[in-house]
């Protein structure tokens, strides 16, 4: 086992994967000689080669054009959005074409295309740098999305990501790319890349969250144990196919479900849990769904971000609020 941050982890991973098949380049603004804006790609094209560690022009439609043309010819490319805000130029490119080729082919046709996008906030940044843009992907068929939440997760998953014949949609959650953990470069993933996570085990409610706020469900259900109750926190790890199964198999143990992200809460990924498992929890179910997220405006400035981002002040009294029902 080795100790490293989430980006470090995430640095082991592409490496890794550019190791072992030469039909893999990373594509991206600043990635090359910079090592990227947050270092995620540091020394790659150093080791690896400006053939293979592109830096690209600032204009993400056509790194998505010209890495979803290199897909079709047999390459692996993964892309770096530099920001999540910076993704909607090239937002046309990913749900109009990327996404539907295999579809529009009839099966014929694959696009193994990673596209590698920092979200969320939590790190004071200007406006454009701190979006929660999952939902748009995940409402789109023909894409995968995931986002890990901690080290092992992200070196394990962006490997499979990569290996995925079907385009990738690779969340990574910016304010963590520090956070520290235990990574095991050597054993196989544990667990299948659109398999959600019990990341703490509990009796009384099932929490789920993803990315980012993984850390901060966690932290509400320490204090929670402190105050008697115990959360069973869900790490969901794919958005889009959804694990739909881990979670509904806690809620029937606890009865009651909160679901967390940072998006905000209107037509969040919280609305399409809250929906499945009451159709498949309905009887076992001893409060309505609770959902916790951003509020319904653009991310704010840097000085107000504390107000927006959910806490575990805020996920605990969605929690008392489902017990006391």
């Amino acid at each position: 086992m080795t100790t490293m941050a989430l980006g470090a982890a995430l640095n082991a991973g592409l490496r890794r994967a550019l190791e072992r098949d030469p039909k893999v380049l990373l594509m991206g603004e600043d990635i090359g000689k910079l090592g990227g804006v947050f270092r995620v790609t540091d020394t790659l094209q150093k080791d690896f080669g400006a053939a293979r560690v592109i830096d690209t022009p600032l204009a993400e439609s056509g790194i998505i054009g010209t890495a979803f043309g290199m897909a079709l010819r047999g390459y692996r490319p993964v892309c770096e959005i530099q920001f999540d805000g910076f993704v909607y130029p090239a937002f046309d490119q990913i749900v109009s074409q990327v996404a539907r080729i295999h579809f529009r082919t009839g099966g014929r046709v694959r696009a193994p295309l990673t596209i590698r996008v920092p979200f969320g906030g939590g790190i004071g940044a200007v406006e454009h740098h701190s979006e929660s843009p999952e939902a748009h992907f995940a409402h789109t068929p023909g894409l995968r999305v995931v986002t890990p939440s901690n080290p092992d997760d992200a070196f394990h998953m962006i490997m499979q990501a990569i290996a995925a014949d079907d385009p990738v949609v690779f969340f990574e959650p910016k304010r963590r790319y520090w956070d520290k953990g235990e990574v095991d470069l050597d054993a196989p993933a544990a667990l299948e890349l659109h398999r959600a996570r019990v990341a703490a085990p509990g009796t009384d409610v099932t929490l789920v969250a993803y990315g980012a706020m993984v850390a901060t469900a966690l932290s509400a259900a320490e204090i929670a144990r402190q105050e008697g109750h115990s959360i069973e926190v869900i790490d969901l790890r794919s958005l889009s196919p959804i694990d739909f199964d881990t979670i509904e198999a806690s809620v029937r143990k606890t009865g009651r479900l909160v679901v967390a992200h940072e998006a905000p809460v209107f037509l969040g990924l919280g609305s399409e849990i809250a929906a499945r498992i009451t159709e498949r929890c309905f009887y076992q179910l001893e409060a309505p769904v609770a959902r916790v997220g951003g509020f319904a405006t653009p991310y704010p400035p840097a000085r107000l971000e504390r107000y927006y981002l959910p806490d575990p002040d805020r996920i605990l009294d969605a929690v008392d609020q489902t017990l006391a029902a």
